[in-house]
C-alpha cells in the first residue's frame, strides 16, 4: 500500500480523533507548566503553590488514573496499575507536605522530615509494579538471570554514582547520619528504579506494550528529574517552581494518560483486527526492530560491566584511593556476570542440543516425506528443494536449485500462478495463513505434471509444499468424460447435448435461425437384437455412431441420447437466407439418412436399418428443451408417416400431442366418473335369422346424454405412451367385467346367449391379466364358461406368438371359445389359423363391404369362407348392413352376420326385447317382421368422432336398408 493509503487508512480508524486530542491535551498542560517555570511564574508566592502544589495535584491525578484504570480492568496487569497509583500517591503526599512548610508555615522544609518520608516511599512500589509489567521468566534460570541482570545494572550504576557524588556526599555528612542516610537514600532509590526500567526495557511483556512503554517513559522522566535534584550542583540552589519541577509534573501526567491511552490502541490498533496498510508497516517495523532490541539485551551484562569499570579507573586516574564500596561493588559485579555467564553458557548448551535434536527431526521429516518441499526467494529463485524431487520430478534436488521457478511452470498456467501468489503475498497472514496452487510442472523426462502446491510465507519468500496429483487429474477428467459421454459409442450424452445446444443458442448465436436439431431414430433396430442378439446390436450401434460422426461438421455435435436414439446439432453460420438454410440442413439430414441406412457388415452377416429423422430449427427467444422437443416430435412424425424419411418440424405437431393429452385426460375422466356404457350387438344367423350372441361395445355417455364410440381415445393410446395404454388396459378390464356380469343377469332371466368381447393380442399376453382371472370372473358372477367368445382383435409382431398361444390354449380348456377378428385383413391371420384354437373366423367389414359390387372381392371373401368351413369353424360377418350383402354372403357359405342389416348396438333394455323375440327377419327368408334396428320406439343419437376431430351425430334409420355403418371399436 502506498504512504497516502496507509495514511488513510490510519485516519479511517474510530477514535483517533480521540486519541489525538488527548495527546494534545498533554502536551499543551505540560508545555505550559514548563514556560510558567521558566518565567518564574511571575512571582515567588505563585511559583511557590506551583512547585508545591501544582506537582501534588499532577501525582494526585496519575494516582487516581492508575486506579481507576485497575478498578475497570480484570487483566494479570491490574496489581502493577495498583502500585502505580501508591507510587503516585505518596508522591501527592510528600510535595502536599513539602508545599505545607513552603507556602503555609512560610519556613524552610526540614531535613528529614514526613515530606523525605513520602518520597522514600515512592521508589519501592514503583519498582515492583516494573517487575509485574517484566515478561515473567518460564525457568528458575530465568528468575536468577533477571535478578542478575538488575544488579549488573544497579551495581555499575552504584559504582559510577558513588565515584562520581555519593562517597563525597556521605564523607561531608558523616557527622549527621540521618542526614548522610536520606542523602544517600535518594539516590541509591534512583539507581533501583533506573535498573528495573532498564531491565524492564529488554525484558518488557508483548500484552499492552503501548501502556508498558509510556509508563517507562514516566518513571524514567521522573528518575532524571531526582538525580539532577540529588546532584550537588543544583541541590544548593533549588527552590520550589523551577524548571526542574516541569519534568516531574510531566512524568506525572504522563503515568495517568498511560492506561488510557494503551487502551485505545488496543481497541482501535493492536487489539483490532489488521487492515491491510497498517499490518504490512506495523510487520516491518518490527521486523526491524527486533533484532536490535535482542542485541542490546544480550549486550547489557557487559555494558554493566563496562560503567563498574569505567567508575574504578575514574578513581584510579584522578589518584583517588579506591573506595571499599566501589570495591565491594565491583567485585559483586563482576562475580554476578560470571554466574549469569555460567548460566546462559549451560542454557544455551541445552538449547543447542534441543535445537540440533529439533532440526535433526524437521530434517528427517523433509527428507523422507513423499511431498517435495521447496523455498523460494523473493526473486523466485529455488534456495531450497528436498530429496523427493527425484522421485516425484524426476530430477535431481541439486539441479533444481538456483533454478527459476517460473521457467518450470507451464506457460498457460504461470500467469495464473503469479497472480494468485501476489494476492497472496499482499493478503494480512492473519487472515491467510496459506493458500494453495494447482498447475503444471516441468518433469525430468519433459513431461508435464498436475502439481497441487501449499504455499506458505518465509522471511520475504515462500515455501511450496508439493505433491504429484496427476493420476488425480487424469481420473476427474476420465470422470467429467464418462458422466458427459455414452459408454458405448463414446459420443456426447443426453447431458451434455443440451448443453451444447444451450450454448449454441447463447451469446453470438442468439436467434441464429440456421441452427437445428436434428433428432434421429434406427427403423428395424429392435428386429436385429431379436434375431442376432444384443452384442450384434451393440455392434451396430458403435458403426452407426462412427458414420453418424463423421458425416457432420467439425463445429457441429453428434451425440447418442439412449438406446437408438441418436441427435445431431447443427450450428448456424449467421445467415439470413432462412429459405437457403433450411434447404442445406433438409440436405445434410437426407444425407445422414442415406449415410445410416446403408449396409452394416456385422460378423460376417449383412444388416440392413433404415433412419428416421425429425429436424427443427431455433427460433427467438426458444429454449434448449423446446428445440429437443420440437425435433423429437418431428422424428416420431417421421416414424409414424412410414419411416425412412426426414421430416421438419411444424407448429401443428405440437397442437397434435396438446390435443392427444386433452383426449387422455378425458379418457381418465371419463373411466373414473362412470360415463361409459355398456351396449351389445346382436350377431345373427344368416340362415334362421336367430341371435347366435351378442358382442359387447363400449360407447362413452356425454353430459348431454349423447353416446359416441371411444374410437379415437383408443387410437390415443396406440402411441405406446405408458399412461395411455394404461388408461387402455383399465378400459379393457371395465369393459370384459361388465359384459360377463351383464351376460351372466341374462342368464339368469332365462336368454342364454353367449356375449363376445373384444381384446386385443398385447392385453391378452399382459402380466396384469393373469391366467386365473377370466376363470375368476365367471365363477364370481355365475356365469357359464361356454357363454364367453374372446375376440382376438390384432396381432402385435412385438408379441411373443408363443405366450399369445399358451394363453389362448388354457382359455380353450376353461370352456371359453376364441375368435379371430379381422380375417383377412392381414397376413398374420394365415399363421394365426395355423398355430391359434380358433373357434370363429371373423372376416373384415373391409372385405364384406363390397363383396356385392366387386367380383375379385366376391372370390377373395368366399375362397376365405371355404378355408373357414373346411377347418369346421363358425363364420362371422362384420359389417352387414345392406340386405344384398346377407344374400350374398349366405351364398358362399358364410353361417352369421353383424351389422346395421339386422341392429345397431343395443343397450340392455332393448338388448331384452330383441332376446325375447329371439330372432331378425333375413332377406330372402321367411315373412319380415318389423326391423328391429334399435329397437322399437327408436334408440339414441350415436355420436361419431373422426381421425381429424370433427364430429358428427346421427340417428339409428327405422328400415335395416338405410341404416349406417357404426365405426369399429
Amino acid at each position: 500500500m502506498s504512504a497516502p493509503g496507509a495514511l488513510l487508512a490510519r485516519q479511517q480508524v474510530p477514535g483517533s480523533g480521540a486519541s489525538l486530542l488527548s495527546q494534545l491535551v498533554l502536551t499543551l498542560a505540560c508545555g505550559a507548566y514548563a514556560v510558567g517555570s521558566a518565567l518564574g511564574w511571575g512571582s515567588a508566592e505563585v511559583a511557590l503553590i506551583m512547585g508545591d502544589f501544582g506537582l501534588a495535584a499532577a501525582a494526585l491525578v496519575a494516582a487516581v488514573s492508575c486506579f481507576v484504570y485497575a478498578r475497570a480492568r480484570q487483566s494479570r496487569f491490574r496489581p502493577a496499575w495498583l502500585l502505580f497509583a501508591v507510587s503516585s500517591a505518596m508522591a501527592a503526599c510528600g510535595n502536599a507536605v513539602w508545599g505545607w512548610y513552603e507556602v503555609v508555615l512560610d519556613r524552610e522544609v526540614p531535613s528529614p522530615s514526613l515530606a523525605d518520608l513520602f518520597f522514600l516511599c515512592f521508589g519501592p512500589p514503583a519498582i515492583v509494579g516494573l517487575l509485574v509489567l517484566a515478561k515473567r521468566p518460564v525457568t528458575r534460570a530465568g528468575w536468577v538471570c533477571l535478578a542478575l541482570d538488575s544488579w549488573l545494572i544497579g551495581g555499575s550504576l552504584l559504582t559510577l554514582s558513588w565515584s562520581l557524588a555519593l562517597a563525597h556526599t556521605a564523607h561531608f555528612q558523616a557527622e549527621s547520619t540521618a542526614h548522610a542516610a536520606l542523602s544517600l537514600a535518594y539516590p541509591l532509590l534512583d539507581i533501583a528504579l533506573v535498573s528495573m526500567v532498564l531491565a524492564l526495557h529488554f525484558r518488557r511483556s508483548n500484552a499492552n506494550r503501548t501502556a508498558i512503554n509510556t509508563a517507562i517513559a514516566a518513571l524514567a522522566t521522573t528518575v532524571l528529574c531526582d538525580a539532577l535534584f540529588t546532584s550537588p550542583l543544583l541541590r544548593e540552589s533549588y527552590r520550589s517552581g523551577q524548571l526542574l519541577d516541569a519534568g516531574w509534573f510531566a512524568g506525572s501526567l504522563l503515568l495517568a494518560y498511560a492506561p488510557w491511552g494503551a487502551r485505545r490502541a488496543e481497541q482501535w490498533g493492536e487489539g483490532a483486527p489488521y487492515n491491510r496498510g497498517t499490518h504490512s508497516a506495523g510487520t516491518r517495523h518490527a521486523a526491524g526492530s527486533r533484532p536490535i532490541g535482542g542485541s542490546l539485551a544480550a549486550l547489557t551484562p557487559y555494558l554493566a560491566a563496562a560503567v563498574c569499570t569505567l567508575g574504578i579507573l575514574y578513581n584510579v586516574i584522578e589518584g583517588r584511593r579506591v573506595d571499599r564500596v566501589v570495591v565491594l561493588t565491583g567485585c559483586t559485579v563482576v562475580l554476578a556476570l560470571v554466574v549469569r555467564q555460567g548460566i546462559m553458557l549451560v542454557d544455551n548448551i541445552s538449547l543447542t542440543q534441543e535445537l540440533a535434536q529439533k532440526e535433526n527431526h524437521f530434517r528427517s521429516l523433509v527428507q523422507g516425506s513423499s511431498d517435495v518441499i521447496m523455498i523460494a526467494a523473493p526473486t523466485g529463485i529455488l534456495r531450497y528443494v528436498s530429496p523427493a524431487a527425484s522421485g516425484v520430478y524426476g530430477r535431481e534436488a541439486e539441479d533444481l536449485i538456483g533454478s527459476e521457478l517460473a521457467s518450470l511452470i507451464h506457460a498457460e498456467d504461470l500467469g495464473r500462478v503469479v497472480h494468485e501468489v501476489r494476492r497472496f503475498l499482499a493478503a494480512p497472514p492473519a487472515e491467510e495463513p496459506t493458500t494453495r496452487i494447482e498447475c503444471r510442472f516441468k518433469s525430468g523426462t519433459g513431461e508435464w505434471l498436475n502439481v497441487e502446491s501449499t504455499v506458505n510465507r518465509h522471511q520475504g519468500g515462500l515455501i511450496f509444499n508439493c505433491r504429484d496429483v496427476t493420476e488425480r487429474v487424469r481420473l476427474q477428467a476420465q470422470l467429467q468424460h464418462n458422466a458427459e459421454h455414452d459408454p458405448l459409442t463414446d459420443l456426447p450424452n443426453r447431458a451434455l447435448f443440451t448443453a451444447r445446444v444451450r450454448q449454441a443458442l447463447s451469446g453470438r448465436r442468439v436467434g441464429d435461425p440456421g441452427t437445428a436439431v436434428l433428432f434421429i431414430d434406427l427403423d428395424g433396430f429392435k428386429a436385429v437384437n431379436d434375431t442376432i442378439g444384443h452384442q450384434a446390436g451393440d455392434e451396430l450401434l458403435i458403426q452407426a455412431a462412427r458414420r453418424l460422426q463423421e458425416s457432420v461438421r467439425a463445429g457441429d455435435t453428434a451425440a447418442r441420447l439412449g438406446g437408438d436414439e441418436f441427435a445431431a446439432l447443427i450450428v448456424g453460420e449467421g445467415s439470413r437466407d432462412q429459405a437457403a438454410r433450411e434447404s442445406q440442413v433438409h440436405e445434410i439430414a437426407d444425407r445422414l439418412r442415406l449415410t445410416l441406412s446403408q449396409p452394416y457388415r456385422i460378423d460376417g452377416n449383412e444388416v440392413r436399418v433404415a433412419a428416421s429423422i425429425g429436424v427443427a430449427f431455433a427460433e427467438p427467444g426458444i429454449s434448449p428443451t423446446d428445440l429437443m422437443r420440437n425435433a423429437d416430435l418431428a422424428m416420431y412424425r417421421a416414424k409414424a408417416a412410414g419411416k425412412d424419411r426426414v421430416e421438419l418440424y411444424a407448429p401443428q405437431m405440437q397442437a397434435e400431442v396438446v390435443r392427444r393429452g386433452e383426449l387422455a385426460t378425458r379418457l381418465r375422466t371419463a373411466l373414473h366418473d362412470g360415463e361409459f356404457a355398456l351396449l351389445h350387438q346382436p350377431v345373427v344367423s344368416l340362415t334362421t335369422g336367430e341371435v347366435a350372441s351378442v358382442a359387447a361395445q363400449a360407447r362413452w355417455r356425454s353430459t348431454q346424454g349423447i353416446l359416441f364410440t371411444p374410437a379415437e381415445f383408443l387410437r390415443v393410446a396406440e402411441t405406446g405412451e405408458a399412461q395411455e395404454g394404461a388408461r387402455t388396459a383399465e378400459l379393457g378390464r371395465w369393459l370384459l367385467e361388465q359384459a360377463v356380469e351383464q351376460a351372466a343377469e341374462r342368464n339368469r332371466a332365462g336368454h342364454e346367449v353367449p356375449v363376445t368381447v373384444r381384446l386385443s393380442a398385447r392385453r391378452l399376453v399382459d402380466k396384469s391379466l393373469p391366467l386365473g382371472s377370466i376363470e375368476a370372473l365367471l365363477t364370481r358372477h355365475g356365469l357359464p364358461s361356454g357363454s364367453l367368445i374372446i375376440e382376438l382383435a390384432d396381432s402385435d409382431p412385438r408379441i411373443s406368438f408363443d405366450e399369445l398361444e399358451r394363453r389362448l390354449v388354457a382359455l380353450r380348456r376353461l370352456g371359453v371359445r376364441i375368435a379371430l377378428d379381422g380375417f383377412g385383413s392381414g397376413y398374420a391371420a394365415i399363421n394365426a389359423l395355423r398355430r391359434l384354437p380358433i373357434d370363429v373366423l371373423k372376416l373384415d367389414r373391409g372385405l364384406v363391404e363390397g363383396v356385392v359390387e366387386s367380383a375379385r372381392l366376391y372370390k377373395i371373401t368366399s375362397g376365405l369362407l371355404r378355408i373357414a368351413c373346411d377347418l369346421g369353424m363358425q363364420s362371422v360377418a362384420d359389417g352387414v348392413d345392406v340386405p344384398e350383402q346377407v344374400t350374398a354372403l349366405r351364398a358362399m357359405g358364410c353361417t352369421h352376420g353383424q351389422g346395421m342389416a339386422f341392429s345397431g348396438p343395443l343397450d340392455e333394455y332393448r338388448l331384452r326385447r330383441a332376446l325375447v323375440r329371439g330372432e331378425f327377419p333375413v332377406p330372402g327368408g321367411a315373412a319380415a317382421l318389423p326391423v328391429l334396428a334399435g329397437g322399437s320406439g327408436g334408440s339414441l343419437p350415436v355420436r361419431h368422432v373422426g381421425t381429424n376431430g370433427s364430429e358428427t351425430i346421427t340417428s339409428p334409420p327405422m328400415r335395416s336398408n338405410s341404416e349406417t355403418p357404426v365405426p369399429p371399436t
